[in-house]
């Protein structure tokens, strides 16, 4: 399987890092004029659009050949994303205004987007951690970078492009990596996770992952961006940059941590882990006002993403189950009715009486649907019918 290792860059002097940044901007005004062209002729396959832009992206935007096929590799995978996306209705139906929006407008990058790398361009010395970079002013050799210790062992397994990355004034190196995939185990049952805003996570164990810190971090980063947006002062526009992804990163961590515990847990007791599928919950659900800030900053799908991938890595089967009536219907006797939830906490089946926490109970359902769905196949089985 493919995941990424990222590392820091650390130039050596203001002028190597200006030089990284005109590198990116070069790289995405060229990927900006070639998408242009890509729209106006139709040219969506990479031999064909090469063959119309590459000499001219060349010469214009003063780019080496390999960095120029580089950017017409960007240009038409961008293309294929939103076409993909298209296909999946991400951008509204066949007829709504925000899909011909979207299809009438060539694809654009911001001057400071990611640019790939391939092993012509870029060479890594993991001994002496430091990188030799193609720039818009020749090579950079020698350039220093430093990463965590996994990082840096997952490193030796790099395989494929290295994407270059600006954010804040810093350079990161993003590089996939290929590790090896154990073969998904015959799982002995199911470990249910209930996802949820109150609480992030809850297992039919009856584990609970508490989203209490997690809100209440995010409702003192509203309240300081707030604040600070208020002032209009040049000292709060640099306390607002400083802080702008302080909540995403705090998130991301907190993600990370739940998702090795669940599978940490299921692996220790030969279990799969069955996952609801909420993807388009934001567009099924209605929220209301004083609701939709918590709904929409909630990151359910990078915490099943987490889950999923590190799943893989072990050998832990993973489910996707329908949510319909997870929270209604009743894990013991199976009914199912919306007065079975009495309130966010708590359920108290009408039919046979029994009282759970709401998410425990919904976790419980989902372990069973996930059950159901391996035993009726349509999922992928793994070949041995043992761990």
């Amino acid at each position: 399987m493919k995941i990424v290792a990222q590392v820091k860059l650390l130039p050596a002097s203001a002028h190597d890092a200006d030089t990284l940044a005109a590198t990116l901007r070069a790289c995405n005004r060229a990927a900006n004029w070639v998408s242009e062209v890509a729209h106006a002729q139709d040219l969506k396959r990479r031999n064909e659009l090469q063959k119309a832009v590459y000499y001219d992206t060349k010469d214009t935007f003063d780019l080496a050949a390999q960095p120029a096929v580089r950017v017409i590799k960007k240009v038409v995978d961008a293309y294929a994303t939103r076409q993909a996306n298209l296909k999946a209705g991400n951008y509204g139906r066949e007829d709504s205004k925000r899909r011909a929006r979207v299809e009438s407008r060539p694809v654009r990058f911001r001057e400071d987007a990611a640019q790939p790398y391939d092993d012509r361009i870029l060479t890594w010395n993991l001994n002496a951690r430091t990188v030799s970079i193609w720039t818009v002013a020749g090579r950079l050799k020698g350039i220093p970078f430093v990463c965590s210790e996994q990082a840096g062992e997952l490193l030796t397994a790099r395989r494929g492009e290295s994407d270059l990355v600006m954010r804040d004034g810093m350079f990161f190196l993003i590089a996939t990596v290929e590790v090896p995939e154990p073969q998904a185990y015959e799982p002995a049952g199911w470990l249910g996770v209930d996802l949820g805003i109150v609480n992030i996570a809850t297992t039919s164990d009856g584990r609970t992952m508490s989203g209490r810190r997690v809100n209440r971090y995010r409702k003192r980063q509203r309240d300081l961006r707030q604040k600070l947006q208020a002032k209009r002062t040049k000292s709060a526009k640099r306390a607002l940059k400083r802080i702008r992804r302080r909540e995403s990163r705090y998130t991301t961590q907190r993600n990370h941590i739940i998702a090795k515990k669940l599978v940490t847990t299921a692996e220790r007791t030969s279990r799969g882990i069955g996952l609801e599928d909420l993807s388009g919950i934001r567009q099924r659900v209605t929220a209301k006002k004083d609701q939709r800030s918590a709904l929409h900053s909630w990151a359910f799908a990078q915490l099943g993403a987490f889950v999923e991938y590190k799943a893989r890595r072990v050998g832990v089967p993973v489910v996707r189950v329908d949510p319909r009536n997870t929270s209604r219907q009743c894990s013991e006797c199976w009914h199912t009715h919306r007065t079975n939830r009495v309130s966010q906490a708590r359920f108290a089946c009408r039919s046979c009486g029994i009282v759970l926490h709401a998410d425990h109970n919904g976790s419980r359902n989902i372990a069973h649907r996930a059950d159901a769905a391996w035993q009726r196949g349509v999922v992928n089985r793994p070949r041995t019918s043992t761990r």
